[in-house]
């Protein structure tokens, strides 16, 4: 799979990079003819600092008390609580960083001890990528419970443009990848073809099959 990577940079800073590895993966609720590895992003200082200043941009004119960090972004979240503590409208405001925690059935729940970041907070929700906007979807049903207002969201990759009204605002978009497809499992035109899985994956990566 390696052998295929191809390396898109962000049209507004060539800094920003992903990887993409064209094939036929399996996510918990899709499939893919794309993997995206943006490791780099989550878990490079100098990577995650320079996309964090791009995505702050975005909202400068957007009043973000808490971050919400969803499959490993908290490196890029801590950055972009910096940058937005830092100028427009949040100067010189705290802004909290946390990251949800999922139960047995996959539901997104907060700890007492991390609640109070959550309250009538306005809440941006940094995922690493959204498909199909499932992960956001419970992610809003969530904040409901611990009457959290989501204000924004934000993801390193982005195939949806908005989920239920909410904008989603990406550094790679479908536009970076125009052949980028996703299908539901009994949908999938690969799979009817024919053509093996090449990987399972999420937001750690992908297991070879």
């Amino acid at each position: 799979m390696e052998e295929r990577m191809q390396t898109i940079e962000s049209a507004k800073n060539k800094k920003v990079k992903i990887g993409v590895i064209p094939g036929h993966y399996a996510t918990n609720h899709s499939h893919i003819n794309y993997y995206v590895a943006m490791t780099e992003i989550k878990s490079s200082f100098k990577m995650a600092k320079e996309a964090a200043s791009e995505l702050a941009l975005t909202y400068a004119n957007t009043h973000i008390e808490t971050i919400i960090c969803m499959e490993g972004t908290e490196i890029l979240g801590a950055f972009l609580a910096q940058e937005l503590s830092a100028s427009g409208i949040n100067k010189g405001e705290d802004i909290c960083v946390v990251t949800p925690e999922l139960n047995a059935v996959n539901q997104m729940i907060f700890r007492d001890n991390t609640q109070k970041a959550i309250w009538g907070k306005q809440v941006l929700l940094l995922i690493s990528s959204a498909s199909t906007g499932k992960t956001i979807n419970r992610a809003v049903e969530c904040l409901k419970y611990y009457s959290g207002n989501l204000a924004a969201v934000a993801a390193i990759f982005s195939a949806i443009k908005d989920i239920n009204g909410i904008e989603v605002h990406a550094l790679f978009s479908e536009k970076d990848m125009p052949d980028y497809k996703n299908y539901a499992p009994a949908d999938c035109p690969m799979c009817k073809a024919g053509k093996k899985v090449d990987a399972l994956v999420n937001s750690f990566g992908y297991s070879k099959l």
